[in-house]
């Protein structure tokens, strides 16, 4: 009877456990991959990122991964693998049946997760490429048993190498680093064929606790693991004791993983690359794969190839570098012992806020006076300078001042004809500055004056219609009072004088003879998006406007009227190389009539001959073709040059990220002292480049044109009854400038007199 009993359970037993197998198989704890899925699956492939001329630019990617062939790992990386983690690899079909026994005891029956011991490498590539779920109580029944099944498929549709091959690209070394070529560069700064044995046992090693035993951070453990990897190694045979012990008496040495040039271009565009990893993944999640799932940025292999010129990207960054660090030498110096901000505190206030620090720290449950508390509590730290970074010890908060008062910039340029994007630079820093200063919108100053100077063109203002440079008070737009940079009035403009000397009253005066919807009605057409304030004072640039719209808008001057809208992806293929999406120059809208967009091309070269921008010729000593405008705004908050050359529409903004960092002077703040410099330095780097070589130079106008803009950019005011009888009188009668002048030191004699009255009280 008993032995019917013991019988019948043991029955029971196996019953189930065929069950459970079954079910497992069947999917009832969920999907199981088929094997025609099998076969499809490869590991994670980053995404790469290319420049128009074939440089690549950099990786999209979860895990820092690169894929190699088995013929290209050394011998020794599969020897001591197979040696320490699963010795009858070769033998069994993904599962061993002799470990299986100890796997339903202690991992199953007795829930010892830490047992080990069980999974073959198979398995564990299971494990990696299709990571456990939670099921309760039945956790690891189900897990181990559901790898079982995936295993012996994977065997049947996969050959050992080719096994091998996708565990020693999948498994991890610790942090961010997947792939025995990853570890060998990051470790040894080799790669996964050239790894000495002691260097495979090294990483071998690794794999059981790869922080453990991670050779930079814990050499002796991570020692004492290799020699145990050394004598699995010769325990079946892969290596001589005497090969062994030789082996393990060496030091083990690590090597900086050195930055080769490749890496370095890698480095290039960060700004750029960030823009469009948010587009592109955004794009991915709408594209489907045969199988119905979308597109992964950071796992399908994508290859993106873009418009930027990676020698064109490289010289726009060596000058922003080489310029901003001199903009910044100057700015510190012309804030020496004060804070831009005075007493506003809100600037670092706010700059706290959006710290990940603050963000960290609230999300853990901190109240904000912990929060304040944290932020006064001095710590060592490194910082970041234009002459490299250094330590020192100060507060988060002193940190935040510290970088609040850097300036920052943005710079693009573009092809007219094209609408090609072929250089992007975001910002100084994008480690540490993240706002991308290409796209983000701030007022655009006197940089707005040539599309509401194109908006009178159309409407047809002639360009030598003299307007009075008068300081008016218009009531009817609550008492505005449009003023001049210089606070020089008098005297009449062309549109070609005024524009070249950016003057305000004038600007006012057009947008009001030619209609603010109609001046925002042709903004809209040059490719403008941006809020548009319908009111006057947009003559003046008080509009909000991204570096990337201002200079698309240009390019219509130099393409004979027509826009180009900015383009910066080609092609996009998958990892078979098939054609997901191209991307052709669109075709450009007339926006502008030919003839107003050459007057408007000329007016704009006189801004660089003559006027704003022409320290472009007497510091840089550029001789070629040039138009472009500069751009100030209020308190000099933020400074703006776009330039047109041959083949090129260039745009730089500086300012600081809070409008309160700024410099206190015109004279010093200007765009023509802060964007323009930038500008000219980019210019001059793609002169000597050859890049202007074979461009060819701006149309000269027609003779009708010419006849159109024959005309003096400035006359004086006509003279008066006291100017013109004044040579005939008997006595001297004072001009305009000197009654002004007097009047002036009579006011500054009062103020110097009520000064002295004060000092003696």
């Amino acid at each position: 009877m008993l032995l019917f009993f013991g019988g019948a359970f043991a029955a029971i037993i196996v019953s189930l456990g065929v069950a459970f197998y079954l079910f497992v198989i069947m999917g009832f704890f969920g999907d199981m991959p088929s094997r025609r899925e099998l076969q499809d699956k490869r590991n994670d492939t980053a995404s790469e990122v290319y420049s128009a001329d074939s440089v690549l630019l950099g990786r999209y990617f979860l895990y820092d991964r690169t894929n190699i062939a088995y013929r290209d790992i050394d011998t020794t990386v599969i020897e001591a693998l197979v040696a320490t983690e699963d010795a009858r690899f070769y033998r069994h079909h993904g599962v061993d049946s002799r470990s299986l026994a100890r796997v339903v005891i202690k991992s199953i029956l007795l829930q010892k997760e830490s047992s080990g011991g069980g999974s073959t490498l198979t398995q564990q590539l299971i494990k990696n490429l299709y990571p456990r779920r939670d099921y309760w109580i039945l956790d690891m029944p189900i897990n181990k048993a559901r790898e079982m099944v995936l295993a012996r498929r994977l065997e049947s549709v996969y050959t050992k190498p080719e096994i091998l091959e996708l565990y020693l690209n999948t498994v991890s070394f610790g942090g961010t680093i997947f792939g025995v070529e990853r570890a060998a560069k990051y470790f040894f700064n080799t790669t996964a064929k050239k790894l000495k044995p002691e260097q495979a046992a090294v990483l071998v090693g690794m794999l059981k606790a790869t922080t453990s035993y991670n050779p930079k951070n814990h050499p002796e453990r991570a020692k004492t693991r290799r020699n145990v990897v050394l004598s699995q190694m010769a325990k079946y045979g892969y290596l001589t004791p005497e090969e062994a012990d030789s082996l393990k008496k060496l030091a083990l040495v690590t090597k900086k993983e050195k930055v080769d040039k490749k890496k370095e271009e890698q480095n290039l565009a960060p700004y750029f690359r960030e823009q469009l990893r948010v587009e592109l993944a955004e794009w991915c999640s709408n594209q489907y794969k045969r199988n119905g799932d979308a597109y992964n940025l950071y796992t399908d292999g994508l290859k993106i190839y873009t418009t930027l010129d990676s020698k064109l990207q490289r010289e726009a960054e060596r000058a922003v570098a080489k310029r901003m660090a001199s903009l910044q030498k100057q700015f510190n110096a012309h804030w020496q012992g004060r804070e831009p901000w005075g007493n506003d505190k809100s600037v670092l206030q706010n700059a706290m806020r959006r710290s990940p620090h603050y963000r960290r720290m609230k999300a853990a449950g901190a109240s904000e006076e912990e929060i304040e508390k944290a932020f006064q509590k001095r710590v060592p730290m490194t910082l970041y300078g234009w002459n490299g970074s250094f330590r020192r010890t100060m507060s988060p908060m002193d940190s935040l001042a510290y970088y609040e008062k850097f300036l920052n910039t943005g710079m693009v340029s573009m092809e007219p004809e094209t609408g090609y994007v072929r250089a992007w630079v975001g910002g100084i820093n994008h480690n540490l500055f993240k706002y991308d200063h290409v796209t983000s919108k701030r007022q655009v100053g006197s940089t707005f004056k040539p599309i509401l100077y194109a908006a009178a063109l159309e409407k047809g203002v002639q360009p030598c219609k003299y307007i009075e440079n008068k300081l008016t008070t218009y009531e009817q737009f609550e008492n505005w009072s449009p003023q001049n940079a210089d606070n020089k009035y008098g005297g009449r403009y062309s549109m070609e004088g005024a524009l070249s000397n950016s003057v305000n009253t004038v600007s006012a005066q057009l947008i009001l003879n030619v209609g603010v919807p109609y001046t925002v009605r042709l903004a809209r057409d040059l490719g403008i998006h941006s809020d548009l304030p319908p009111v006057p004072s947009l003559a003046l640039g008080t509009a909000d406007i991204s570096l990337l719209e201002m200079v698309g808008a240009y390019t219509a001057f130099a393409n004979e009227g027509r826009i180009s809208e900015p383009v910066y992806v080609t092609k996009i293929v998958d990892r078979n190389g098939k054609a997901l999406r191209e991307s052709e120059p669109q075709r450009r809208r007339e926006v502008l009539s030919p003839d107003n967009a050459a007057i408007m091309l000329h007016m704009m070269q006189a801004v660089v001959n003559e006027g704003s921008g022409s320290g472009l010729r007497s510091t840089f000593g550029l001789s070629l073709d040039i138009a472009g405008k500069t751009g100030t705004t209020q308190n000099q908050t933020d400074g703006w040059f776009i330039g047109i050359t041959p083949g090129l529409v260039t745009g730089v903004w500086v300012g600081g990220e809070s409008p309160l960092v700024r410099f206190r002077s015109l004279s010093m703040g200007q765009g023509s002292r802060t964007a323009l410099p930038i500008w000219g330095e980019f210019t001059s780097r793609l002169v000597r480049l050859g890049y202007y070589s074979k461009k060819v130079p701006f149309a000269p106008l027609s003779e009708r044109l010419e006849n159109r803009l024959n005309c003096a950019p400035y006359l004086e005011d006509e003279p008066t009854f006291f100017d013109k009888v004044r040579d005939v009188l008997p006595f001297n009668f004072p001009t305009k400038e000197e009654r002004q002048e007097k009047k002036k030191d009579r006011k500054e004699r009062r103020a110097e007199r009520r000064a002295e009255r004060k000092r003696n009280n």
